[in-house]
């Protein structure tokens, strides 16, 4: 009996549960391992090419990773997943598929409507859970009532009790907190220097992947300079550098914003982590190793064990809390389209420059770029969620389906009115400026609320404010933004709001 395993271009996971399954039920002898590279879903939307450099590559190294351990890989290039699972059926014949559930809703609904079409009658199909979230493993999960609102600190501390993380023996946090985010939002000062990012020389299979990519159209950036890891091994390494050299002062510079560094402390792992080269909870128990030698301090353990058990099992439960209306919510009722800069990085905003430049030479932005710089000044802009989801989706090299919209549309944008985040994500250049040295050189000024120097984010934070005054001031988080209103007279709110909307009539 002939078993096809297959195995999605984002489940790279060492030990894949549908192939450990197959195996142990069928023996090794039976199984075939399908994996499918296909054109057509690579330019869906203009990724950036980097990205599409390191699923494709990773991916290769996958499946000759798994055929020294004696499994046979069918690896198919085809233009669509139905022709390559097509061509793979037609001359493996198997009796039986086994794959895991994938992690986004288009996707677990090819599995579960497409799928059994394509295989018909003759061929049984049995979906594994998805292991490379925790969420999956938490029982009871908290209870996904219709439009209550959950903050995301309780389900995190429900995860550490869950999990047994970061506590002591009777049970209380770590550090004597639950949170240590208040530490956590220094400048980076001018005589701090963080280390260059781990570069991973590529091989003949990622050149060669290299110059295919850089001929796809659309596409976006260059596949040129790329240097990530392709392989659990590299990703091990990485993991390892981000421990011995960045670890220690990653909690006090978390949110710092500069031109100097790459992504300053950063792990810069969420790539891996996305894939499927590395695990959650190895990251999380790492850490906490880490934390008991004297390696990092508990601000920042705990940050990074947060961004992993809490941020992101957070936003990938919200995603299938949400799902299929979540990429339809326009709470705010913003329209307008992505400004042509977004594509190209040219803007006279010194800050908004650095960030797209950044995004499209490389497909990475550490958090605070992209929440309080891009996404902020889309909240602001009144821009589209859709559209800008779309965006975030095809520029970084960690996005995928089930990522982008909890973040873009529920967190950064608010559209889905709260259900993931408690308050918009909206600040005035003042915010910029003091975190960091992205305003330096800049020809607007930071400080001036509108005119000729007038910051875009300025006046289009205080029209922002106007424009929604009554619904903010029924937020209570949002309470000092609103009062800050007091420091505006008449002639000037007048001023604000006739530059915001030429402006933004503009775009």
């Amino acid at each position: 009996m002939i078993v096809s395993v297959w195995i999605l271009g984002d489940q790279l996971v060492e030990k894949h549960p549908a192939l450990m399954y197959a195996i142990e039920a069928y023996g090794r002898d039976q199984v075939r391992v399908v994996m499918v590279r296909s054109r057509q879903h690579g330019v869906i939307r203009p990724y950036q090419r980097k990205r599409l450099v390191l699923v494709y590559s990773a991916m290769r190294h996958y499946a000759a990773t798994l055929e020294t351990q004696g499994i046979v890989v069918d690896f198919v290039e085809s233009d669509s997943f139905v022709g390559g699972l097509q061509d793979h059926l037609s001359h493996c014949r198997p009796e039986k598929m086994v794959a895991m559930e994938a992690s986004s809703y288009p996707g677990r609904l090819f599995q579960t409507k497409k799928l059994p079409e394509l295989l018909g009658d003759s061929i049984a199909l049995e979906l594994v859970p998805n292991t490379q979230f925790l969420v999956g493993q938490y029982n009871p999960i908290p209870d996904p009532k219709p439009d209550k609102r959950y903050v995301m600190e309780n389900f995190y501390r429900d995860m550490r009790r869950h999990f047994d993380v970061l506590l002591t023996a009777e049970g209380t946090p770590v550090g004597g907190g639950w949170n240590f985010d208040k530490e956590n939002r220094q400048k980076l000062p001018k005589n701090n220097t963080p280390p260059a990012d781990i570069f991973f020389e590529p091989d003949e299979v990622t050149r060669r992947i290299m110059a295919e990519v850089e001929a796809i159209e659309p596409a976006v950036g260059t596949a040129a300079g790329f240097g990530y890891a392709v392989t659990r091994e590299q990703a091990l390494q990485a993991f390892d550098h981000f421990i011995t050299t960045r670890f220690e002062q990653f909690g006090p510079y978390e949110d710092a914003l500069t031109k100097r560094s790459h992504s300053l402390y950063h792990s810069v792992l969420s790539p891996y982590l996305n894939i499927g080269l590395l695990e959650p909870m190895e990251l999380v128990r790492a850490a906490e190793q880490a934390y008991r030698d004297g390696r990092a301090p508990i601000n920042s353990v705990e940050g990074f064990i947060r961004q992993i058990i809490g941020w992101r099992e957070f936003m990938y439960w919200q995603y299938w809390r949400q799902m299929p209306g979540m990429l339809e919510k326009n709470a705010w009722q913003a329209t307008r389209p992505l400004p042509e800069f977004f594509w190209t990085g040219e803007t006279d905003m010194a800050c908004m420059n650095h960030a797209l430049t950044r995004a499209i030479d490389t497909g990475y932005n550490h958090h605070i770029e992209r929440l309080m710089v891009l996404s902020n000044y889309c909240m602001l802009a009144g821009i589209d969620p859709a559209v800008v989801n779309d965006w975030f989706t095809s520029m970084y090299i960690d996005a995928y389906d089930w990522v982008m919209p909890p973040n873009v549309i529920g967190m950064s944008l608010n559209a889905d009115d709260g259900l993931t985040a408690t308050k918009p994500y909206i600040a005035s250049a003042n915010y910029i400026n003091k975190m960091g040295d992205l305003c330096k050189g800049c020809r607007f000024n930071p400080k001036q609320r509108h005119g000729e120097d007038g910051c875009p984010f300025n006046f289009l934070y205080w029209n922002f404010i106007l424009q929604h005054e009554e619904r903010l001031r029924k937020n209570p988080r949002l309470g000092k933004n609103v009062l800050g209103l007091r420091y505006l007279d008449e002639a000037e709110r007048s001023a604000v709001r006739r530059q915001a909307g030429a402006y933004l009539n503009q775009l």
